[in-house]
């Protein structure tokens, strides 16, 4: 398994079979690319993950990735929230995904991340870079908004920032996500369905990836390590 494809199951729904491979996972975290610190704790998260069990970690991923925006694995919800340019977006990401001969389900979205990353994890090294260096300022505001409620999740969004290879001050980030105010809270969620009943639609969010107001769907795909 390839640390691309690692990382995209790690971060996808943790369905029940996930814990039938891990011995695969853990021997996968072991990368020779990553160094040694990193290693380590990715291969912390899995032991952590593999020592949960099922029914928590279901309720962990849903409490981090389907409540809120800010944390949310649909890529384009970031850049284009709920405007048309986000339709034409996909569009443009499903068919470079089928000239390369990569097929999607009836209902899987193109951008979410796992997924993201099970298509890098089958090109070239150096065109997987490129993507994720494209998608890094976003990457980037998950793994500070992670850290700054200290979710584990966070060592996953740090190893794709060190497989991008580019410079990030996390630091500067987490101090930034300390300053946000938080959409995953069930006072926020209240708020958040009171506007829903008289809104009909939702501004896309700054340039600079600030959380709008806008609920993802959930996405879950079959997990194949």
């Amino acid at each position: 398994m390839s640390l691309l494809k690692l990382v995209g199951v790690l971060l996808d729904y943790p369905r029940d079979e996930l814990w039938e491979h891990g011995s695969e996972l853990l021997a996968a975290a072991d990368d020779p690319a990553l160094p040694s610190a990193r290693r380590k704790a990715l291969a912390g998260f899995v032991r952590g993950l593999l020592a949960t069990d099922p029914l928590e970690a279901q309720d962990r991923w849903l409490s981090t990735f389907d409540r809120g925006r800010s944390m949310s694995l649909l890529l384009f919800e970031h850049i284009h929230g709920e405007s048309r340019d986000r339709g034409q977006a996909m569009v443009d990401l499903l068919e470079t995904y089928r000239k390369q001969g990569f097929e999607l389900a009836a209902k899987e979205l193109p951008d979410y991340l796992p997924l993201v990353l099970e298509y890098l994890s089958q090109r070239p090294p150096a065109e997987a870079r490129e993507w994720l260096t494209h998608v890094s300022h976003i990457v980037g505001l998950l793994a500070a908004r992670a850290g700054e409620r200290n979710n584990p999740y966070a060592v996953l969004f740090e190893t794709l920032l060190e497989i991008a290879g580019g410079k990030f001050d996390l630091a500067a980030l987490r101090q930034r996500a300390s300053e946000e105010p938080r959409d995953d809270t069930p006072e926020a969620m209240d708020r958040l369905w009171e506007e829903e009943v008289v809104r009909f639609g939702a501004e896309a969010p700054s340039d600079d990836c600030s959380p709008s107001t806008r609920r993802p769907a959930t996405v879950q795909r079959q997990v194949q390590p």
